[in-house]
């Protein structure tokens, strides 16, 4: 029976098999059901109808052979079993270690893991590392508010009485094409030494700041030469924080203007294509530049709006959505005479970076036609921000508005929804070339406390629609102190090259009066931001007590992680947020959402769970127990957990104070004493401030015994407590060589290697050219194999890993191994630890070989093969008829391990649904495994290849013959938007068909972020044996399958398909692309996660004064700047634009 068609989310596909008959009367049970307990099993054949035996009968004139019964491959896995039992208590050495560490019991003691209270002790220290940025910010807002009241405005300024160091003017030198190259910059750029500073990952001076300024600003404009001006001061403050504290790093100015000002200085790490940078823009800025919002959208779709006008709004739109964070809700909507939303959102939702790629594409869309209605449009956006039963940001209200212009004022409108208290502010934006009258636009806007704006060209886009947030910030800056507060950031990507960090930002405000005895300023002059490295939050984490599966993690109001181990975006875009939710850092259930909201609420908390992980390699998931404490970090929108299963409870610490016993393990990790006991590798980690890494572990092996030649594990500058433990376990574990492996004959028992790992950080693999071999990872912490033998009791098998798309294992060139590991359990004076993990690596042939002749009638491999005569009647075994009958071990995760094909072996570590669809369907049917199916919101991708390959953008006006031939058209508004469209496209050309990320040289457009839909199998319900038949008509198959004791495999001994009827299904293991980014977010906005947003909003203030509402500005154009356009177009010498800064009069102060 085939599997039906799934997309991302499907359902367990149907039965595709069918039961054998039950004992007694009475109807079959369902699929999934498990034979009762009670009485022995029946012989199989016994009860199968005369029909089915007639596949089994050997054809005539050969022995006479029958599918063996269930005693029969009960007893092949007992022995099985033992032989496996047998062969781990000689050579793993369990046993013996825990001897080994019980001998040496006076070289370490046992610590205790207090949940509690070392909870508590990394949320103060948290605490203290942000409180200091805190107060460093605090000092920058100050001076930056009395700098510029004392600042007198220049109007006669000039670029060259501004001194300072240009960020980007060595890219621009480099680029002929620059724009201060084409016109020669007057002003002073400094030009400086750099010295490269690891803290920062760059080179950096620090006696000077930076300046970066937009692409699409003019340096000289007089607005950004005061503002150049005026922050000049700040450099001084910027070098006394870093004197009081050395550990800060970017401490950034950003201005309203579009001016940043940062420290220390560096050079601008240019992109490849445009730089479209521009501070206002950033999250950090966006979130300390105003309180949350609720937005609607709304854009006139009517018939009167002209394809490139259509193309302005649809670009207006998704640049508008960029403003917008984590924090924000927001919906967007279409108008002609109704208005409908664009996308299957039908209310507000989360401005986060999935529902705004969804509201993106959907804009693309939208069509024009109809007539403009106004009303529609108002009354739908109004009924929307009423909407009071569902999740939203309850701050600042809005409307947008865009349309090419309209007579309509629809004042009832207003007066039935938003007036007199005007609770919602609305913004109107004309877009376009045209000559309608713009007055009852900006009666809208003003009216209702908003602004006015003018998009004539794609040049006006991103400065008109961010100018917004200052009209949001009048209230913060009207609340004077009671608004200044530091709000800490989502995670997100450093432009500058530092990796994931958050900010801490503290608006700052404009203190000077235009008059005396005039209003106070309401204009935000810009937010002060202070980052900080994810990593210096990690170091105040414990690394390495907490065990190989403890950690711990964060998570911010949103629910996403500040910190977790499994934080690993692949590809970031320094545009948006790096935004992982707890619940899908985990695998999420009923308790983890229980904790996020408890954790969400600032509550402290301790909860013990049984819930499922993820291997590391993520192919395998493990039922696990695990207890969970948290806590608030006081003065943050942070709460911090920890994460431990119940045997990290206590770890051990070392305590070598007897020099000559370190000297003489220390020993044992020279090269020279391999060859007898071993190779050592040991984990990279930081034992020394002075110890260079490497990712070659023989190299970092060498830099670290060079460096031990001249300190001692003692020395202050080293972790006392990392080099005693690797020290301590390097003679531990050789004491096992010494106890164990050195006697005895590997070859004997067909083994290609025996190991150990510690949690102090040793790998040691006997004998020495068996690390030839050895592909694990050399940090056991970091090793899939060694986590899983602590969550798992018995002997965890590990198949070498293999993609259905790589090629198969090369049997005769390399000797394939198999890995065999488990946990070794120390208990003294009652406390249960697991401080190592032993194991072997089985040579895959000749246990391949082995595993044959225990699942057959011989007793051992000398023995000869019995033959089933004519006349006699004899079972089918995993060996002789190994043409008829398949005999598989496969593991936990659905993996194949050993098989009794020849064929089959280099196909070791596939999932068993390539080597066998037709059978693994059946064990899953059959509830031998259950699927865990969840999404990696990280994962990279290779770009897709852009849907449009034309020259020009879809939707731009075309002019027919008959317009270029009437001088009419020539001298109208689409011909000069045309003009326009056709300049700017020169220069501006990603913007209209480029993704913003590649345009930014984000990762050289070679990736981009996508969804991966990851499907992980574990054992189900079935624990007993169990016999069935896969229904395929006259294709049956029957089927006996077995967990191991004491194991994590599964024996399944079947017969072998006969015809290809069955092979329509195909259990699916691998990562799958999902084209929808994941599970439906239409679905998922409908039951959105618990979060809070920010404590504080500023959204009213009654000495507003909201007569600054912006005013038009027209200018038709000449006939003479037309005919020059166009003949510098077909000279092609296009003339570089400068585009004018947009700022408010009232900036001028």
């Amino acid at each position: 029976m085939a599997v039906p068609a799934r997309t991302c989310g499907a359902s367990r596909p149907g039965p595709a098999r069918t039961a054998l008959p039950w004992p007694g009367r009475g109807p079959r049970p369902g699929p999934g059901a498990r034979r009762p307990p009670s009485g022995p099993p029946r012989p199989l054949l016994l009860l199968l109808p005369p029909l089915l035996l007639l596949p089994l009968l050997a054809a005539p004139g050969a022995s006479a052979y029958s599918f063996p019964q269930q005693h029969t491959m009960q007893h092949w896995a007992r022995r099985l079993e033992q032989e496996i039992d047998g062969v781990m208590r000689i050579f793993g050495g369990v046993q013996q270690l825990r001897e080994i560490y019980k001998d040496n019991r006076n070289l370490f003691e046992v610590q205790e893991n207090e949940p509690q209270k070392l909870v508590e002790k990394v949320a103060g220290d948290i605490e203290s590392l942000l409180d200091r940025k805190v107060q460093a910010l605090k000092r920058l807002a100050d001076a930056a508010e009395n700098f510029q009241k004392a600042h007198r405005w220049q109007d006669n300024i000039k670029e060259e009485d501004i001194l300072y160091y240009d960020a980007k003017a060595d890219a621009e030198l480099d680029d002929p094409e620059s724009e201060d190259v084409e016109r020669g910059s007057k002003a002073s750029t400094l030009r400086l030494d750099f010295v490269e500073d690891s803290n920062f990952k760059n080179k950096v001076n620090y006696s000077y700041t930076a300046v970066q300024i937009p692409t699409d600003i003019y340096k000289g404009s007089t607005v950004i030469l005061n503002e150049l001006n005026w922050t000049e001061a700040l450099e001084n403050v910027f070098i006394e924080n870093r004197r009081q504290d050395p550990t800060l790093l970017w401490q950034v100015f950003g201005s309203a203007t579009g001016v940043t000002r940062y420290y220390p200085a560096t050079p601008w790490r240019a992109p490849k294509k445009i730089d479209l940078y521009d501070v206002r823009r950033r999250p950090w800025y966006i979130q300390g530049a105003s309180s949350p919002k609720d937005m609607v959208i709304i854009v006139d779709v009517s018939g009167s709006v002209s394809g490139l006008t259509l193309k302005l709004m649809k670009t207006s739109v998704c640049e508008m959505l960029d403003t917008l964070s984590d924090d924000d809700y927001v919906n967007v909507a279409s108008f002609n005479e109704k208005a409908q939303p664009v996308s299957c959102f039908t209310h507000l939702v989360q401005a986060n970076v999935r529902n705004k790629k969804v509201f993106k594409e959907a804009v693309q869309g939208m069509v024009a036609k109809g007539t403009t209605g106004y009303k529609a449009g108002f009354e739908y956006a109004f009924d929307q921000l009423q909407n009071s039963n569902i999740t939203r940001a309850n701050c600042n209200k809005m409307i947008m508005m865009f349309t090419d212009g309209g007579e309509d004022r629809v004042q009832d409108v207003f007066e039935k929804y938003n007036w007199p208290n005007r609770t919602v502010r609305v913004f109107t934006f004309s877009v376009g070339q045209h000559n309608y009258d713009v007055t009852p636009l900006q009666w809208m806007a003003c009216a209702n406390k908003g602004y006015y704006f003018e998009i004539p060209s794609i040049g006006a886009i991103r400065i008109n629609t961010q100018e917004y947030l200052d009209v949001l910030g009048r209230p913060m800056v009207l609340a004077g102190k009671e608004a200044k507060q530091v709000q800490w950031t989502n995670v997100y990507e450093d432009a500058l090259g530092l990796g994931l960090v958050v900010t801490g930002t503290l608006p700052v405000f404009n203190l000077t009066q235009d008059g005396p005895g005039e209003k106070k300023n309401q204009l935000i002059l810009g937010v002060m931001g202070i980052d900080v490295a994810l990593n210096d939050i990690k170091r105040l984490t414990p690394n390495y007590t907490l065990g190989a599966n403890g950690y711990v993690f964060a998570i911010d109001l949103n629910g996403y992680v500040l910190l977790h181990p499994n934080l690993k975006p692949q590809t970031t875009n320094f545009r948006e947020p790096v935004t992982l939710d707890f619940l899908d850092a985990e695998l999420e259930d009923e308790n983890k959402e229980e904790i996020r909201r408890s954790m969400i609420d600032g509550n402290k908390g301790h909860k013990q769970i049984r819930t499922l992980v993820k291997s590391l390699d993520e192919r395998y998931v493990d039922e696990v127990m695990r207890n969970y404490t948290w806590v608030p970090i006081r003065s943050t929108n942070y709460s911090l957990g920890l994460v431990l299963p119940p045997y990290s409870t206590f770890y051990l610490q070392a305590n070598l104070s007897d020099q000559i016993l370190q000297v003489k393990y220390f020993e044992f990790l020279l090269p020279s004493s391999f060859e007898s006991e071993g190779h050592v590798f040991i984990a990279p980690r930081e034992y020394c401030k002075d110890l260079n890494a490497s990712d070659n572990n023989t190299e970092f092996l060498k830099n670290f015994i060079e460096l031990m030649e001249k300190v001692t594990p003692d020395s202050k500058q080293c972790n006392n407590f990392l080099l005693h433990n690797l020290i301590l376990d390097t003679g531990i574990t050789q004491q096992l060589v010494e106890r164990v492996w050195r006697d005895q004959d590997l070859n004997t028992y067909s083994l290609l290697a025996v190991f150990a790992a510690t949690d102090g950080g040793i790998t040691r693999v006997f004998p020495n050219k068996a690390a030839d071999d050895w592909t694990e990872n050399p940090e056991p912490f970091n090793a899939s194999f060694y986590r899983r033998s602590l969550d798992n009791h018995g002997y965890v098998f590990k198949p070498p890993h293999q993609d259905a798309l790589l090629r198969p294992l090369e049997l005769e060139n390399d000797t394939v191994g198999i890995l065999v590991s488990t946990a070794v359990e120390l208990s003294l004076g009652g406390r249960t630890l697991r401080p190592a993990v032993v194991g072997v690596k089985l040579d895959l042939e000749a246990w391949a070989e082995k595993f044959k002749v225990l699942a057959s009638n011989r007793t051992h491999q000398d023995q000869p093969q019995k033959q089933c005569g004519p006349s006699s009647h004899c079972e089918m075994d995993c060996e002789v008829n190994n043409e008829d009958l398949l005999c598989v071990l496969i593991d936990d995760g659905g993996f194949l391990v050993l098989s009794n094909q020849n064929h089959q072996w280099d196909q070791v570590g596939r999932f068993f649904s390539e080597v066998d669809a037709n059978l693994m369907l059946a064990l899953y049917n059959n509830s031998f495994y259950t699927r865990k199916e969840s999404y990696d919101y990280q994962a990279a991708c290779a770009p897709q290849p852009p849907g449009n390959l034309g020259a020009a953008p879809r939707g731009v006006f075309v002019p027919t013959i008959a317009d270029f031939l009437n001088l009419a058209w020539w001298t109208s508004a689409a011909a000069w938007s045309l003009f326009q469209q056709l300049l700017y496209g020169l220069i501006y050309h990603s913007w209209f068909q480029a993704d913003p990320a590649e345009a930014e040289g984000n990762a050289e457009a070679r990736e981009s972020s996508c969804v991966m839909k990851q499907t992980q199998y574990y054992f189900g319900s079935v624990n007993a044996s169990y016999n069935a038949i896969i229904d395929c008509g006259n294709c049956s198959r029957l089927f006996h399958a077995q967990r191991l004791t004491n194991t994590n495999l599964l024996f399944v001994v079947a017969e072998k398909p006969l015809c290809s009827q069955c092979e329509g299904g195909r259990l699916l293991q691998k990562e799958t692309h999902c084209p929808a980014d994941g599970p439906e977010q239409c679905e998922l906005v409908q039951r959105p996660r618990y979060r809070r947003g920010p404590h504080i909003c500023f959204d009213y203030n009654a000495t507003e004064d909201t007569s600054d509402c912006g005013r038009g500005a027209s200018f038709p154009p000449s006939l003479g700047v037309l005919v020059s356009l166009q003949l510098l177009l077909l000279l092609g010498l296009p003339p570089r634009p400068q585009p004018q800064v947009h700022a408010h009069a009232s900036r001028r102060v």
